[in-house]
């Protein structure tokens, strides 16, 4: 067949056309990848590559950090402006840089402290997030998919990780996205880390109360100043490492439960909470005769002291923690007002504290159940359906060092934006929950149990505490039929001018004059050292 005069030229021009087409698609595609590949934004023919991660910081009272306590240098290079084998002496992972490095592209590495900036070479110093001796690790909570999961993390992740600017270096580019050296660069080093939240606890103490408990398998410890409520210290044990939560999970302790918010069988130490019904209702002076056991409805208390502590005052029976003085005496109270007074010092009512950290309100029992003789018996002295959190008896020991004042406990003190000044801090809210006279009485009760108890192991020579201990039925048994029992000790110091309450729990632990008292003596004596320090 026989083209016309043109066609050719036609046929000729679209393949032309088609070819030049396809070469500017693959063009396109390929500047499309490799952009998208590279560690950095381009835009109005500039890019800029940031380092490192900048998350708000967690302070303790004293505006020391909590997280970000550490920093780390981190190197932004540019391979096409620097020497590879003098830049790799800086790198920590030799490597992983050599692989970045030879792919062409700028991009970030950790470096020693000797890298020196030049032209090709940004170098950042970029907080840590956790220490590798973490403290507070409960409090703090942990990280998932660069998210707060739980703790202070989860409750002010947005405030953490919120729009914060982050450390960069911009440089010039030319139309194809080749680094212009020569224009220089623009550096940007972020201080939004600094911002964050700002918590009642002090860095020492909470240091102090971990490094005491550190041999507590399960258990809590808790420190609060007695007139703000203001929480210097929580601890949980066993502890966890939030790089390996997959052990964490298989540790049959349960590690990541905070201890010092569940709510265990109480003991002795609610004889306080007795006797200060007691003295409201004007029964203070009440005397009894402890013969070792006691019969109530046709059931059989016994006190620990088998052959019985003879006639005593409530005073004394403090000190000997005598079982059957305080049955009896709640047997003569009115019981609504003393299930009332339990609930004014803080039982059966939640410590919340901020979103996600609330401590359990516990078991109070009702009225009805306490008008059942045995239940009353039991109450009398801490055990039965009663139970409450380290947080509950520490407000409760506040209440009693603080002339009857007790403070809502608090751990949040406020918000910074630039690491120094504090903002949103509320005054501490107290209620009267008892006069300054039983306070007073039961506050030299608990000195009293301490010193005049020869076997107290609370007892130290540096600093004057009070306290009351209690040895917590648990109803369960170990495998040779022993009945397991939580220790606890709760108090504070110094007796004459009390500053601090702490209380120590220690699950199954046992007696608690024996495995918590022991705890609650070196917490007071390093806390003396602190103080003597100042």
């Amino acid at each position: 067949m026989v083209r016309k005069r043109g066609e050719h030229g036609v046929i000729l021009l679209t393949a032309a056309f088609f070819i030049v087409f396809a070469v500017l698609a693959c063009n396109f595609y390929r500047i499309s990848y490799e952009g998208a590949a590279m560690p950095a934004s381009y835009t109005d023919h500039s890019v800029t590559i940031e380092a490192g991660s900048c998350q708000g910081t967690i302070y303790d009272r004293k505006m020391r950090p909590i997280v970000n306590a550490e920093q780390q240098k981190e190197a932004v290079a540019v391979p096409s402006a620097l020497d590879r084998e003098k830049t790799a002496a800086y790198a920590l992972d030799k490597e992983s840089f050599f692989d970045d490095f030879d792919k062409g592209q700028p991009f970030v590495f950790p470096c020693t402290d000797k890298a020196l900036e030049e032209d090709g070479l940004t170098v950042f110093s970029v907080p840590v997030r956790y220490s590798e001796n973490q403290t507070a690790r409960h409090i703090v909570g942990y990280l998932s998919d660069g998210s707060g999961a739980d703790g202070i993390e989860y409750a002010y992740d947005s405030l953490l990780r919120g729009d914060l600017p982050q450390n960069s270096v911009t440089y010039s580019t030319d139309g194809f996205g080749n680094i212009l050296i020569g224009d220089g660069k623009k550096v940007f080093r972020s201080e939004s880390y600094k911002s964050g939240v700002v918590l009642t606890l002090d860095k020492d103490i909470q240091r102090i109360c971990e490094e005491c408990g550190r041999n507590i398998d399960t258990g809590a410890i808790v420190c609060a100043d007695i007139k703000t409520g203001d929480i210097l210290a929580m601890a949980s044990f066993p502890g966890y490492d939030p790089e390996n939560m997959e052990q964490a999970l298989r540790d049959s302790r349960c590690p990541l439960i905070d201890r010092a918010l569940y709510s265990y069988s109480v003991g002795s130490v609610f004889k306080l909470v007795t006797a200060a019904a007691a003295l409201e209702q004007g029964l203070g002076g009440n005397m009894y005769s402890c013969v070792g056991s006691i019969d109530i409805g046709g059931r059989q208390f016994n006190c620990h002291k088998l052959d019985g502590h003879g006639l005593q005052d409530m005073s004394e029976a403090m000190t000997n923690s005598c079982n059957t003085y305080f049955i009896d005496l709640a047997q003569c109270l009115d019981i609504e007002k003393y299930r009332r007074k339990a609930t004014y010092l803080g039982f059966g009512r939640e410590n919340y504290l901020c979103a996600g950290i609330t401590g359990s309100g516990g078991v109070l029992p009702t009225c009805d159940e306490l008008s059942v003789p045995a239940e009353l018996a039991n109450f009398a002295f801490g055990q039965g359906r009663l139970t409450a959190t380290p947080l509950q008896i520490t407000q409760l020991t506040c209440a009693i060092a603080n002339g009857g004042r007790m403070p809502v406990l608090r751990l949040i003190k406020g918000l910074t934006a630039d690491g120094s000044a504090v903002s949103g801090e509320k005054s501490p809210q107290l209620s009267e929950v008892m006069s300054s006279e039983d306070a007073e009485a039961l506050r030299k009760m608990m000195i009293l149990a301490v010193r005049e108890n020869d076997n107290s192991k609370a007892r130290t020579r540096k600093i004057s505490v009070g306290a009351k201990t209690s040895t917590a039925q648990t109803g369960r048994y170990d495998e040779k039929g022993d009945e397991l029992c939580h220790a606890w000790i709760t108090g504070f110091f110094p007796a004459r001018k009390p500053k601090y309450a702490v209380t120590v729990l220690i699950e199954n632990g046992g007696y608690g004059n024996d495995a918590a008292a022991p705890v609650f003596r070196r917490i007071a004596e390093k806390m003396a050292d602190l103080e003597n320090e100042k």
